[in-house]
């Protein structure tokens, strides 16, 4: 359940990221940022999904709370942090201020 859960915020990330750019930047650039966080996506669960091993058994912490969903939830901790970075100006009200009043050079 809980990793369905983050399976499900990753989807709705990656189509309000599309959308984003698919409207103030080009339809290229909408697709090229869908293929970094899915190359991300599966890069980080890779590395989490090995690094686990070492700190927890396959059990995890109960049966809604296992190995694979820790690592899920240890990489979207991760990406929360780069992608707030990454895509700080995709969210800024400044940035949406000055595109609605058609100030922003293009």
């Amino acid at each position: 359940m809980i990793s369905a859960f983050i399976f499900s915020a990753h989807l709705l990330f990656a189509l309000i990221i599309f959308t984003r750019k698919w409207q103030f930047e080009s339809a290229s650039a909408a697709w090229i940022n869908i293929v970094l966080i899915g190359i991300l996506f599966s890069v980080g669960w890779t590395i989490t999904g090995s690094v686990l091993p070492l700190l927890m058994d396959s059990k995890g912490f109960g049966l809604y709370f296992d190995r694979d969903t820790a690592s899920l939830t240890l990489l979207t901790l991760g990406e929360i942090f780069f992608y707030n970075i990454y895509y700080k100006d995709v969210f800024s009200e400044e940035k949406r201020a000055l595109i609605e009043a058609g100030k922003e050079k293009q």
